[in-house]
């Protein structure tokens, strides 16, 4: 398995609210699944990290299609994907 961060940048977007809670739901389940290692906002609410293990960057992009923040508000831009190699 590889791990990835993934940087999104939000918009203003009113409707990404109203899908946080599907969202974030979306988070629980990734991580239950082990393919989320962790994930959060920026503190100004700007956008959020995340880092996943998962088998390619095919994978991680797949997951961000079917996130609600994607299928139902199309409230964010993905700014970054890319493969990371943590030491610790």
């Amino acid at each position: 398995m590889t791990r990835y961060v993934v940087h999104l940048t939000f918009d203003d977007d009113p409707r990404r609210l109203a899908v946080r809670p599907a969202h974030r739901e979306h988070l629980r389940r990734l991580h239950e699944e082990g393919r989320l290692v962790t994930a959060g906002p920026w503190a100004d609410d700007s956008g959020a990290m995340h880092v996943y293990e998962v088998a390619d960057e095919e994978e991680v992009r797949e997951i961000l299609r079917r996130d609600p923040y994607t299928e139902v508000a199309d409230c964010y831009e993905v700014t970054l994907v890319k493969e990371w190699v943590p030491l610790l």
